[in-house]
């Protein structure tokens, strides 16, 4: 899995052999010896820092996502969630420390951000290079269930169609990470839980590496291997969720996660309950 290396302002990355930026200078391959495991990390962050108008909204933050996991980000508005997402997908360079990514990345955000004067399957293909055939588009909208909208125009999709259409547009670019920024914020409930089955099945069958930011505690455990807490600028908190798929919200297990991630996040869970 070939690696970007977003570089720090104020001094100079370290690479590591095992997650090397692509350079001019590469050596050629020799195509008669096997090509390289894949590095067991997809994300390796250290050290981040991020400040707006002198104000640290990321401090010195340290994170790793192994290749193929998939990880939710939890914590209150304002503590960094989309600024260190963004920074991930190469949207906010100017940081310091150590960011290493995968090259082959996307981002689905809670807005789905159509062209209204394109029809899905162009929207699908906005911003690959060449000039990829239809059949790249109908198949990422096939994989979501939306083969039956592929000339649709945006302005007649449902909320949850034009969501699932911005996913075939993260799908199309055969993500080694896949950055999810609130994707189900905007729908309602019936939906979003269509929606969260959907991502799930696409990650246990592409394989990539999952961040999910949230805010919904119970989607984070519904889908995530492992769920961090970010608080005051770097990660405070995280749990691995050892429950077996599919996942039931009714499991008391699931409960107890739940109710432990809601006490991080200062929410009293007597008085929820109650």
């Amino acid at each position: 899995m070939a690696t970007d290396v977003h570089r720090p302002v104020n001094h100079q990355v370290t690479e590591e052999p095992t997650a090397e930026a692509s350079t001019a200078e590469e050596p050629k391959r020799d195509a008669s010896k096997a090509e390289a495991p894949r590095p067991a990390q997809a994300v390796r962050v250290e050290g981040l820092t991020r400040s707006f108008d002198g104000r640290a909204v990321i401090d010195d933050l340290r994170l790793d996502v192994r290749a193929g996991e998939f990880v939710a980000l939890l914590g209150r508005s304002g503590c960094g969630k989309s600024t260190l997402l963004r920074i991930l997908a190469g949207l906010d360079r100017d940081i310091e420390g150590t960011v290493l990514v995968p090259r082959r990345k996307a981002v689905a955000f809670q807005a789905p951000r159509l062209m209204p004067w394109k029809k899905v399957w162009r929207n699908v293909l906005l911003g690959l290079p060449g000039k990829p055939a239809r059949a790249v588009a109908d198949q990422a909208l096939g994989e979501v269930g939306l083969s039956h909208r592929t000339d649709a125009w945006p302005k007649t999709l449902s909320g949850g169609e034009a969501q699932r259409a911005s996913l075939a547009r993260a799908l199309v670019r055969e993500p080694d990470l896949l950055l999810l920024d609130e994707p189900f914020g905007a729908l309602d409930a019936l939906t979003r839980i269509k929606a969260q089955r959907l991502v799930g099945e696409l990650w246990q069958r592409r394989g990539c590496a999952v961040l999910l930011v949230t805010h919904d505690v119970e989607e984070a455990v519904l889908l995530a291997d492992r769920v961090l807490v970010m608080d005051e600028g770097v990660i405070a908190h995280e749990q691995a969720i050892d429950l077996d798929r599919p996942r039931d919200i009714t499991d008391p297990r699931f409960a107890e996660i739940r109710g432990q991630l809601l006490e991080r996040l200062g929410v009293d869970t007597a008085a929820e309950a109650a």
